[in-house]
């Protein structure tokens, strides 16, 4: 896992022969462990069997990115006839229809209820008039039971008359359960298919998330929560993974609200210079059509709305590339709930646009485990620096979470400023499902860097040795700080981060169970010849939430000690250490006592932070300090003829681990005076 140039590594580290006092990455992260202790506990290793005979050759497949072939199934059951969401879907799914999917796709669909129903074969989207083909085609009305299989049967049979299976995509939505619906999970893993699932409401399928395990597929929830939008948000994250990323569609804006008394949702969208083309801003609403007024950056009114009132939308497609700058909107009406979605696509073939892709680090949470919420900012290769993100998760009771993610390398976070930002959930509510929503919001504090070109993570080196005789590598291209740029940027986006279900959630009120956050990146150097200044960043009560009780700091001359024996090693004084809220920088001076810490001693200290409820943390990542105190030799007077020329100062700095053969030559003149810093 290091040093992968080294000719003499030929295979893991184990437990026996790992340098567990390297102060590299892999003991900062992975606990001191080797690579084969890191291997063994992996779920994966886990999970195989051993082999019992050699593994069969390698074989290569030549593989090329095909069109897009897309199946619409969609549940027209009785039970969609409740709380608008008929009319919901048919919204969400012109979304689809007009925007999302690519130019060049193909697309089909079908409808079920007791039974399957194909209501368009495949056709591709080579225009608009192609587009509004397939909306047109969309449930108008809602009746019968729910048949799952037979939707996902007849899909089979829709894509099989153009194309196989494998590797195609169904979009499956339904609301209501289906006690047979793993009758038909043998024939989902043979077509090679990919199913992504929408559960729409509390009641859908609980065997629905399955289907998109098995496939690779995305799973998402929507609840019957109009205002939170997420129905649509679930169709419009259905972009192509595999296409050119300048077709793909990009949610700029995604919001709704519950009006009264002729009130007004007034709002701004911010249209940055990576996007514009195939702008769309669309508008929903529950009763009557509001008053829609829009302007672009300069202030210019936009009219031209595409009203719709049978389906409650109306859409305005800006033409041409959509003008750089804040959009402003105003919405009027009163007792209805409205909604609004901007997306757009890349301005420009070559200019990468700004995207945010967001995840959960697994599809189901078993309280008390945490869940760790992620969103990828980036333009291209180059992370985007310091942009507000905020995650919305919402339960199947309804309750809303906003969440800051964070991109500090802190708790949940696993490195600094590398545009993943990241932040523990704790809050659960009840069981079932939550959906996750991410807003991204760039502007005064907000960063781009330049992109420089990917490095690899092996460790360079400037040369070896072969017959005693130095072997230079090219030299390492060097990069000029004053090319880095960072360049403030202004965008906004959101993105959905699919589901997740919970389950062992315990009724209200829900006990506290969530320790501290374990400290990951605590710092420790020598301060004014025998103190120790500490400096992290300060967990929460729970996880990296609220404010921890206290901090444990102990200390140890054996780093394996202090790991394994932790409680036993010799604890530091912190009564005036006040613990301030979570992400916050800690700084800590103290003076080690009852501990010999003298010239050439090497000091190991760890800390472990408590809560109220007196659940403590993992303990932290381990730093270390050592005093090394110069022996102060009085020079010795030269000789005469010793005076002739100046003693020589050699200063060696090594930042590259390992074993290091230096040959030194010179002529004899005095004193040599060597330091190795």
């Amino acid at each position: 896992m290091f040093a992968q140039h080294v000719d003499s590594i030929v295979e893991f580290c184990t437990e026996q022969n790992h340098n567990k006092e390297a102060p590299n990455k892999q003991n900062q992260k992975c606990n001191l462990r080797s690579t084969w202790e890191v291997i063994r506990d992996s779920e994966d290793f886990k999970k195989t069997t051993p082999m019992t005979t050699q593994p069969p050759n390698p074989t290569f497949s030549l593989l090329q990115i095909g069109q897009r072939i897309v199946c619409l199934v969609l549940d027209k059951s009785g039970s969609m006839a409740t709380g608008n969401r008929l009319n919901r879907l048919n919204q969400a799914g012109q979304l689809f229809l007009l925007q999302t999917v690519e130019l060049g796709s193909w697309v089909g669909m079908v409808t079920f209820d007791s039974a399957a129903h194909v209501q368009s074969e495949l056709i591709q989207i080579n225009s608009g008039s192609d587009r509004d083909t397939l909306a047109k085609r969309l449930p108008a009305a809602a009746s019968g039971g729910t048949s799952i299989c037979s939707g996902l049967r007849s899909a089979f049979t829709v894509i099989r008359k153009k194309y196989p299976t494998d590797g195609s995509e169904i979009v499956l939505l339904t609301d209501g359960e289906d006690n047979t619906i793993s009758g038909c999970f043998n024939e989902v893993k043979q077509s090679g298919a990919i199913i992504h699932t929408v559960a729409l409401g509390p009641s859908a399928a609980q065997e629905l998330e399955e289907l998109s395990k098995m496939t690779g597929g995305l799973q998402t929830y929507a609840s019957d929560q109009v205002q939170n939008n997420g129905l649509i948000d679930a169709f419009g994250a259905l972009s192509s993974g595999n296409g050119a990323v300048s077709q793909r569609s990009i949610q700029l804006e995604s919001k709704g609200l519950t009006l009264q008394n002729s009130q007004w949702m007034n709002g701004t969208v911010i249209v940055d210079s990576t996007v514009g083309k195939d702008t769309l801003f669309l508008i929903t609403w529950t009763t009557q059509p509001p008053q829609i007024l829009l302007w672009d950056p300069s202030g210019q009114k936009q009219g031209g709305f595409v009203v719709d009132k049978n389906t409650k939308m109306a859409y305005l497609q800006i033409p041409g590339i959509a003008k750089v700058g804040t959009w402003k909107y105003s919405l009027q009406a009163s007792s209805q709930t409205l909604t609004l979605t901007v997306t757009s696509r890349a301005s420009n073939a070559t200019l990468p646009p700004i995207t945010v892709t967001s995840k959960t680090n697994k599809d189901t949470s078993k309280f008390p485990s945490p869940l760790v919420v992620y969103a990828n900012i980036r333009q291209g290769a180059s992370p985007i620096l310091r942009a507000s993100v905020t995650a919305l998760i919402e339960s199947v009771n309804g309750k809303t979470v906003t969440l800051e993610l964070l991109d500090n390398g802190a708790g949940a976070d696993a490195t600094k400023d590398d545009g993943v930002y990241s932040r523990y959930f704790t809050t659960y509510d009840t069981n079932g499902r939550y959906s996750v929503k991410v807003r991204a919001l760039g502007g005064v504090n907000a960063a781009r860097r330049r992109v420089i070109p990917q490095q690899s993570g092996a460790l360079y080196i400037p040369g070896w040795i072969e017959n005693d005789e130095i072997q230079w590598n090219p030299p390492r291209p060097e990069i000029n700080k004053d090319d880095v740029q960072h360049k403030q940027v202004c965008f906004s986006r959101t993105s959905s981060g699919g589901s997740f279900v919970a389950s062992d959630v315990p009724n209200a009120p829900i006990p506290d169970l969530f320790p501290p956050g374990q400290i990951t990146d605590l710092k420790a150097e020598i301060h004014g010849g025998s103190l120790i200044n500490l400096t992290w960043t300060a967990p929460g009560d729970d996880y990296d939430h609220g404010t921890a009780h206290k901090y444990i700091i102990r200390i140890s001359t054996s780093i394996l000690d202090l790991r394994d024996k932790f409680n036993e090693s010799l604890q530091v004084n912190t009564t005036a250490l006040i613990p301030k809220e979570a992400n916050s920088e800690e700084v800590f001076l103290f003076k080690p006592e009852n501990i010999t810490f003298e010239n050439g001693t090497d000091l190991f200290i760890a800390i472990q932070a408590v809560d109220k409820v007196d659940l403590k943390s993992e303990i932290s990542n381990i730093a270390r300090v050592s005093l090394f105190i110069p022996p102060q030799t009085p020079p010795e007077t030269p000789s005469p003829d010793e005076t002739s020329a100046p003693c020589p100062n050699i200063h060696i700095n090594s930042t590259i681990p390992g074993i290091h053969i230096l040959k030194i030559m010179w002529k004899w003149i005095g004193e040599l005076q060597l330091s190795i810093a």
